[in-house]
């Protein structure tokens, strides 16, 4: 399985099935990649309506490939996705999808939102488990998510703050959900989420392996 890291908050995950998660890609100035350069997409996972997380690049794409859009209800019915014709499967916390081997659970996120609410998923694909925190503050319900869903192979885990988490609430993140591999996302893209990749892996090092992915790198997970 490989995970590539696209830039800001979008994340690319290939194994059997290949899920593009928060595709911001167009106007993102951290991206690595063109909407073309980017293979057929099965599914895509939005945390939630914020234009850098959801918008045009994800309906296109889903067009472009027949792609499956898994995401809060709200999301799913909005009249820019319905008017195009995309397959959309809307769910809820608690929730979850499963098909062809593949499932996504969501999972709460603390964070403001459009429509709807903020959310995390819980990927299982090819034996592993992938957490996706979406853009959130660090919570002490974070320590459930292991214990509902089993061990975690590879977290997503914000860490530029203002926003979301920084690189000490993210750290605490990694204490309580206990990762083998932590990749940090959602920071460097605008001067207000500048983090300090260094300082969060000597917070959470010893209770996980940082993966620091520049836009574009892959970790290749066995």
């Amino acid at each position: 399985m490989k995970i590539t890291r696209l830039g800001h908050a979008a994340v690319l995950i290939e194994g059997s099935k290949t899920v593009l998660v928060d595709p911001y890609i167009t106007d993102n100035p951290q991206a690595a990649r063109k909407i073309e350069e980017i293979p057929k997409v099965d599914y895509i996972l939005a945390t939630h309506d914020h234009f850098d997380h959801f918008g045009q690049d994800a309906i296109d794409i889903a067009k472009r490939d027949g792609s499956t859009l898994f995401a809060v209800h709200e999301i799913t019915v909005r009249d820019d996705v319905t008017k195009a014709g995309i397959t959309a499967v809307g769910a809820n916390v608690g929730g979850t999808y499963s098909e062809e081997g593949i499932s996504f659970s969501i999972t709460p996120a603390i964070h403001s939102t459009g429509g709807g609410i903020s959310s995390g998923y819980v990927i299982k694909l090819d034996g592993k488990t992938i957490y996706q925190s979406g853009d959130t503050s660090v919570f002490s319900d974070m320590k459930l998510i292991p214990k509902l869903f089993g061990d975690i192979d590879v977290a997503l885990l914000p860490i530029g703050g203002h926003y979301t988490m920084d690189e000490k609430a993210a750290a605490l993140a990694v204490d309580f959900l206990k990762p083998d591999v932590t990749i940090p996302i959602h920071y460097d893209t605008w001067p207000p989420i500048k983090a300090d990749t260094s300082l969060f892996t000597s917070l959470a090092g010893s209770n996980t392996k940082v993966h620091v992915l520049d836009p574009g790198q892959t970790y290749e997970a066995s």
